[in-house]
């Protein structure tokens, strides 16, 4: 989006020193005006002067501004935006000028959680934390509606975190239901917001980037700080996904068990240790896979006589 900021140079006649000086000339003039008072003749004349000095040096006196670094004043000239001034420094500005102080300083949100629905339409909770700041002044002070009445004044960053959080609130919902939760197979190999990690982070940061730019707001960072399912369907998730642990640890000890069997039954073979049948090598087999595979330590009968 085009912007209408444009920076305004200070010239060296708006050094605040040197109008800080003719401030103070222009108060010895307001005392020798207000000396010509004690002098009839001079009277009517010293009351002008010194009225006249008095509005001058009011008026002038007003004009004073200090810009501290990352900090700007925008310039409106009767309602007409005349330029933002990001000097640092300290500066005398035309009084009529209407100013705005406005932070160009990062500030950062941590976005509470909220419920949104996944892309499977699982119910989740999903918070994350957002570094910001004004890049645009024009935009920020124009195209959205501050707390700041028109006229010289702070506009605090604070003044802008509701919409900020509106918008941040929208793009969390937006990204939410784009990804699922999690991978409901282990065959699955889409993206999502368990396992997306930057790239989900990167999707949010672009979306918001979106979103604030009419603000004239840049986003520095934007993570996702928590995500878990909602609590009406955790306990539910929670079996599942220790269903799919058991199955996947049974899967691995299934396969160990069948290695080492039949590694048991090559050795014994290779070595002439033993000559077996297929009935025993079927018998040898089921007892080594129950011993392999079962849950808790076997509690094996020693034969001492023959194996008939």
């Amino acid at each position: 989006m085009e912007t209408k900021e444009f920076t305004k140079t200070m010239a060296g006649l708006s050094n605040g020193f040197l109008h800080l000086f003719i401030d103070l000339l222009i108060i010895v003039m307001i005392v020798l005006s207000a000396i010509g008072f004690s002098y009839p003749d001079l009277m009517v004349l010293s009351i002008i002067g010194f009225c006249v000095l008095t509005m001058v040096w009011v008026l002038h006196i007003i004009g004073f501004v200090m810009i501290q670094p990352n900090m700007s004043i925008v310039l409106t000239w009767f309602g007409v935006y005349s330029g933002t001034i990001k000097q640092n420094g300290f500066f005398w500005i035309n009084p009529f000028y209407g100013k705005k102080k406005l932070s160009l300083r990062a500030l950062n949100m941590d976005v509470e959680p909220i419920k949104v629905n996944d892309k499977n339409g699982n119910p989740i909770m999903i918070g994350l934390v957002l570094v910001w700041k004004i890049r645009d002044t024009y935009k920020a002070c124009f195209e959205i509606d501050s707390t700041n009445s028109p006229g010289m004044g702070n506009v605090s960053l604070k003044s802008y975190e509701h919409f900020v959080k509106v918008q941040s609130d929208a793009a969390l919902r937006k990204v939410a239901g784009m990804y699922a939760y999690d991978h409901t197979d282990q065959t699955n190999e889409e993206i999502t917001l368990r396992s997306g990690g930057e790239e989900i982070n990167d999707k949010l940061e672009e979306e918001l980037t979106e979103r604030l730019a009419i603000a004239g707001i840049q986003v520095g960072e934007a993570r996702i700080n928590y995500l878990a399912y909602a609590a009406e369907i955790a306990s539910v998730m929670l079996r599942r996904q220790q269903a799919e642990a058991i199955i996947a640890a049974r899967e691995k000890i299934v396969e160990g068990a069948v290695s080492m069997v039949e590694l048991a039954l090559n050795k014994l073979q290779e070595k002439n240790v033993v000559n077996l049948d297929d009935e025993k090598k079927a018998t040898m087999v089921s007892n080594l896979l129950v011993v392999l595979c079962a849950d808790e330590a076997a509690s094996p009968v020693i034969n001492t006589g023959t194996l008939y």
